[in-house]
């Protein structure tokens, strides 16, 4: 039979036979609008998931000029789909948003986010509203406005894995629960004693095993304060540190004269120069029986203002003399030329927003949309000399790049010209994150060309593409930024407890918490019931009334209705455990499902 809930992609008002269902459907509604891949990712989630063993109905709403590909739309099952000129009050109606569980408002436009919360509030005062930000400063005010709002920004969760990925660290996950702050870390970092579970073994570049049974390098921790990880926290703090002030010392205008001074041919000629009177004063010192100090007057008086001949000399003297008088006369227009040339030089960089001089050791970051907007930030607050990259004159952190001093060059990635610009040839990582998956890896590919061994982290709309150019080509890491993101999203519009998203390589895992209901496949089991290899992770386990949760839990240990699981597992299985833990299975013939999009795409 088919779907009732399968609409034929309509505008709203648009008359035309539909499917019409004979009763008031019971099953919760949720409404998304937007139409890149966070929504499809999220779809995905809201259709995997079951409230009170029922699953969702769910509406997408998308604005002309923002459709995803056809093809895709017509791979939607389980989905309405809607186009709408606008999101008001009259489309939020249509959609059916009177009495419906919750609204994502997943666009990139935080006016029109705001816009549309402010109307659907208007005709469902009660509702939940998840809203995708990027200038976070709006919430404290915003939340203010709606009972029952979530504000969150894919950017932010997103960056600190292509920050950590640029510096060839481990991303920098941690949350705080029941008094214990655990955090990723590598497993030699940390002490057996502070392990917390293993997470995955990524020590073979071409097979990842996500939580295995044994032998996991990248484990989460309990961050005690206690050696060894303390030191190298606090070594790793110390360096950026001193980085951070080199950084700064090396954009002063003397400073960058001095280095002008110092790396261009005339001021090598300059010091062969000095270098010679400096042998010659020695020699004079020598020679007159005169101190070091009485020595150096002399030769600088004779190099920069002559002496008057004396023929009764030695001949040894007279030639000194003469050397001294032509170093003089090479002296002062070289002296004179390099400090031109190192001020000139300090003024074009400080004119132009970049640096003349060599750059080493610094990260190229291309693309200043939201989320390379934040990785520069990030990089910038680690201390690190970021370089950065975008076609558009004025992208959205051109003006936070000005505010934190950091270099702008307007001009394609693609082009190797423009990355031998940005010294891409001496700097440690290249972060290629525009939305042009062409221009991305003509990016990255350019760039290895330049410098063979570079670091790249490459972000591609194309989950299978990036997966073959990781493996053809050796890019080291490329990302998903939806795919980071979509499990927090889709948590907080169902209100359930999704604490942290662990990025993996091109995979995530969630920290979340699952209550087991009564009548449930898991009441009455065990521990060992509500894992699965490779799956989920049983990290903690409370009964009804307890204070502490157990951080040891053995797996003959009983489960019983009421009990919380917090857990550590790939979203396919959170989605697995919940439906275990849930009180009824979903009606037969009414699960819709929807392609799971592959991990890569973004």
């Amino acid at each position: 039979m088919a779907d009732p809930w399968r609409f034929r992609m309509r505008r709203v008002g648009e008359s035309g036979p539909k499917v019409r269902l004979r009763g008031p459907d019971p099953r919760p509604h949720f409404v998304v609008c937007g139409h890149d891949a966070l929504v499809f990712h999220v779809l995905n989630g809201l259709l995997e998931a079951e409230i009170d063993g029922s699953p969702l109905r769910i509406t997408l709403l998308m604005l002309p000029g923002r459709q995803a590909d056809a093809a895709q739309l017509r791979r939607l099952q389980g989905v309405r789909v809607i186009r709408a000129d606008r999101l008001d009050e009259a489309t939020f109606r249509a959609a059916g948003l009177v009495g419906a569980k919750g609204l994502a408002l997943l666009d990139q436009d935080d006016v029109g986010n705001i816009h549309a919360a402010l109307c659907a509030q208007e005709v469902e005062p009660s509702l939940r509203v998840v809203m995708r930000m990027f200038n976070t400063n709006l919430a404290t005010g915003v939340r203010r406005l709606f009972p029952d709002l979530a504000m969150l920004s894919d950017a932010s969760m997103a960056a600190p894995a292509f920050v950590a990925a640029a510096l060839g660290e481990v991303a920098p996950t941690h949350f705080r629960r029941d008094g214990r702050t655990l955090h990723v870390a590598r497993r030699s970092d940390v002490r057996p004693e502070d392990v917390v579970c293993g997470l995955a073994d990524t020590r073979d570049e071409h097979r990842l095993r996500l939580l295995p049974d044994a032998d996991a390098d990248l484990v989460l921790a309990e961050a005690t304060g206690q050696a060894p990880g303390t030191e190298i926290a606090a070594r790793r703090l110390v360096q950026a540190r001193r980085r951070n002030r080199l950084r700064h010392w090396r954009k002063w205008p003397v400073t960058h004269a001095l280095r002008s001074f110092a790396t261009r041919k005339i001021g090598m000629a300059t010091i062969a120069v000095l270098a010679l009177i400096a042998i010659l004063g020695y020699v004079t010192s020598q020679a007159e029986h005169v101190s070091i100090w009485e020595a150096i007057y002399l030769t600088l008086v004779t190099t920069l203002s002559g002496a008057d001949p004396d023929v009764e000399k030695e001949a040894s003297g007279q030639i000194m003399q003469v050397v001294l008088s032509l170093a003089g006369l090479a002296l002062v227009p070289l002296i004179t030329a390099a400090v031109v040339e190192g001020v000139v030089n300090a003024r074009l960089a400080l004119t132009a927003g970049r640096e003349q001089g060599e750059r080493r050791g610094h990260v190229v970051v291309v693309g200043l949309g939201n989320v390379g907007t934040r990785v520069m930030a990030q990089l910038n607050d680690f201390g690190i000399e970021v370089v950065a990259i975008d076609k558009a004159p004025e992208p959205r952190g051109a003006v936070l790049a000005r505010r934190l001093g950091i270099t702008l060059i307007v001009g394609d990635a693609a082009l190797e010209e423009t990355l031998r610009a940005a010294s891409v040839h001496s700097c440690a990582a290249l972060v290629v994150l525009s939305t042009d998956d062409v221009a991305n890896l003509q990016a990255a590919l350019n760039g290895r060309a330049i410098q063979p061994d570079l670091r790249v982290v490459l972000r591609l709309f194309d989950g299978d593409f990036a997966e073959r150019i990781q493996t053809a080509f050796g890019i080291d890491i490329s990302r998903s930024v939806s795919y980071l993101a979509a499990p927090s999203f889709t948590a907080a519009l169902l209100h359930r407890s999704v604490i942290a998203t662990i990025p993996v390589g091109r995979h995530a895992l969630v920290v979340a918490e699952v209550r087991v209901q009564e009548g449930s496949s898991l009441d009455g089991t065990t521990l060992a019931d509500a894992g699965k290899a490779g799956s989920v992770r049983v990290i903690a386990h409370s009964r009804p009334g307890q204070v502490r949760p157990d951080w040891s839990p053995g797996a003959g240990d009983p489960l019983a209705a009421g009990d919380q699981l917090m857990v550590v597992a790939r979203q396919s299985g959170l989605t697995w455990l919940l439906h275990q833990a849930s009180t009824a299975a979903a009606p037969a013939g009414e699960t819709a499902t929807l392609p799971a999009p592959r991990d890569g795409q973004r």
